[in-house]
């Protein structure tokens, strides 16, 4: 979906004190920025913010980094998250759980680095580059997979919901296993596999509407 421009967007985030407007200067660095040292989760693409301010609002005790490529949805997602986490007259301030930052996730290599340690990653319905000559694109093959292991903690998680099948059967079947991931929990329907922990994003709640089931896959590192 292409979202029009927004002259308001850079403006608003370049006075938000949670978003990072030069990623590659926190390169080995990403800890620092957050009040507290608590395990970081890192959202990959997104979107308007609905999703990350939901978990940040719900898990105090973590720090969230959410990434996206453009600033009209990031300063829609920097809006979902002050809603979420501010109330009782609160200040932007005391935001202390959530970082958001514009870059395009195949090139996070620039912004992470050994030294960085994330715990779970999030990808919540990315393109699925249908197109066979494309599908070296998709956020879960396996060059991207074994990119990601390079900043990933030990025993750290990957979360990946879809809509798309081929997209999920490809990486089940063939992108995590030849990444050396282990996948440790599956659902070809999530709404009706009841998952307690399960936070619907905006898309995930549009497919529901159509009766389109999600699929819903954790991945550990092997």
């Amino acid at each position: 979906m292409r979202l029009r421009r927004k002259p308001w967007a850079r403006p608003e985030l370049a006075a938000c004190p949670f978003f990072i407007d030069r990623p590659e200067e926190q390169r080995n660095r990403w800890g620092e920025l957050f009040a507290r040292r608590q395990p970081l989760h890192l959202e990959l693409g997104c979107g308007k913010g609905g999703f990350v301010a939901a978990l940040a609002a719900a898990h105090p005790e973590r720090n969230y980094l959410a990434i996206d490529l453009k600033s009209e949805v990031l300063a829609l997602a920097k809006r979902k998250v002050e809603a979420a986490l501010l109330g009782g007259g609160r200040s932007v301030d005391c935001i202390e759980n959530v970082v958001l930052t514009a870059q395009d996730i195949e090139r996070l290599h620039l912004i992470f680095g050994e030294e960085d340690r994330v715990q779970r990653i999030y990808i919540n319905f990315c393109n699925p580059w249908s197109k066979r000559g494309d599908h070296k694109h998709r956020l879960t093959h396996t060059r991207q997979l074994l990119s990601y292991r390079r900043w990933m903690a030990p025993g750290a998680e990957l979360w990946f919901k879809t809509d798309d099948e081929g997209l999920f059967r490809d990486t089940l079947k063939e992108y995590l296993p030849a990444a050396g991931y282990r996948v440790v929990y599956r659902s070809w329907d999530l709404a009706a596999a009841g998952f307690a922990e399960n936070v619907p994003t905006e898309h995930e709640e549009m497919f529901q509407r159509e009766g389109i089931a999600i699929k819903f896959c954790i991945a550990e590192l092997g």
